[in-house]
């Protein structure tokens, strides 16, 4: 009775709002997410007897990748982000976005398993996988301290949705307790796979005739924060979060270098690390510049309401790692890296400017990815 009433209700929103949900999906950052998403355009798939990932977005996505190099061929990865999805097409696999929940019906066959990531709690994804025959997991599944009582709230209807699920394998034992107040049943701890180290793919030309700074994945008001506080004499890159914002972005970089007298460059348009500041306007390309930068300054946590970006991917790479003490998003991970240095924004200057006092970041604990594959295969 509620999995009928559950579908109805969104059949109905899903009529009442697709005008403007078309309207939307002609703005540029949506051209290909919403028509997927929403109206299933171009976005058939035969789903028997596979293996099927969903994860969010980025951040999510790039944690699987990994994984999925040993899985079969013909392995399903699914996301609602561009980002996501322009990631996931990199790593050989199918990559789709996720339909809108009841939309799942129109995918065909009964997959192997489906494997969830994090907290992509979708009563009718877990729901219509279960109905297909398909074991279902929650992976590296987490609830944050801050969402918790949120969650609680809503226990009577996350129950319905965990009957859905076989297993989840959670990030810690704080997470399990979470999920089992819930009224989840089989819980057990298996960690965070954004623990497991990242791994660079291309050797980029970064010179290293001076430091490297690094902005990495920024957000409104971080590019002046960054570019107000970094030494000068070194270089720095700057890469937004999302490519909407690169043209915006780039104004700040030119009247930054016109007021300071600093060189400017566009990567997408020189193809060089060679200027004083690089706007990398290219998307996917993160990972391989942890691997040659020295300084790691993460964005979204200078400002409430982001909650910041993964820190286990630049100390990954041997380098010094600075975040926004904004960043509850990453606070399961922060025990995990050695020299994470957390900093107010009025602090960053002072703290840049003293960068050799710092220490390198490290991985303190890494994640059994064996046990990890084998439990997914078995």
């Amino acid at each position: 009775m509620f999995s009928s009433t559950y579908t109805v209700s969104l059949l109905t929103l899903h009529s009442l709002l697709s005008p403007i949900i078309f309207a939307i999906s002609f703005k540029k950052k949506y051209r290909n997410s919403i028509p997927a998403r929403f109206f299933l355009w171009k976005n058939r798939t035969n789903l028997e007897n596979r293996y099927w990932f969903h994860g969010c977005s980025l951040g999510e996505i790039n944690a699987i990748k990994p994984f999925l190099k040993k899985f079969p061929e013909d392995t399903l990865l699914t996301t609602t982000t561009e980002t996501g999805f322009n990631s996931g097409k990199k790593s050989g696999f199918e990559t789709r976005y996720l339909p809108f929940e009841h939309l799942l019906s129109f995918w065909r066959g009964k997959p192997k398993k489906l494997i969830v990531l994090e907290a992509e709690l979708w009563y009718l994804l877990f729901r219509i996988g279960k109905r297909k025959g398909a074991e279902t997991i929650l992976l590296s599944g987490r609830i944050s301290e801050r969402s918790f009582p949120k969650y609680m709230k809503w226990r009577w209807f996350y129950k319905r949705i965990f009957q859905n699920i076989d297993v989840i394998y959670a990030q810690s034992e704080i997470d399990k307790s979470r999920f089992e107040k819930l009224g989840a049943g089989k819980v057990k701890v298996l960690g965070n796979i954004k623990l497991l180290k990242s791994k660079s793919s291309q050797n980029l030309d970064i010179p290293k005739d001076r430091k490297v700074f690094v902005g990495a994945s920024t957000h409104k008001g971080d590019e002046e924060t960054i570019l107000n506080a970094y030494p000068t004499s070194e270089r720095v890159l700057i890469v937004p979060r999302h490519k909407e914002r690169f043209d915006e972005v780039w104004k700040i970089v030119l009247e930054f270098g016109e007021k300071r007298g600093v060189s400017t460059s566009r990567y997408s348009e020189s193809h060089s690390f060679q200027a004083d500041v690089v706007l990398v306007d290219t998307i996917g390309m993160l990972i391989d510049i942890y691997a040659k930068s020295d300084v790691v300054i993460l964005g979204g946590g200078f400002y409430d309401g982001i909650g910041g970006h993964n820190p286990v991917e630049p100390a990954s790479f041997q380098n010094i790692v600075i975040s926004g003490k904004y960043a509850f998003n990453q606070l399961e991970l922060f025990p995990y890296i050695d020299n994470l240095k957390i900093v107010e924004k009025i602090e960053l200057k002072e703290v840049l400017q003293n960068i050799n006092s710092l220490h390198i970041a490290k991985v303190s604990q890494d994640i059994d990815f064996q046990k990890i594959e084998d439990t997914l295969k078995k």
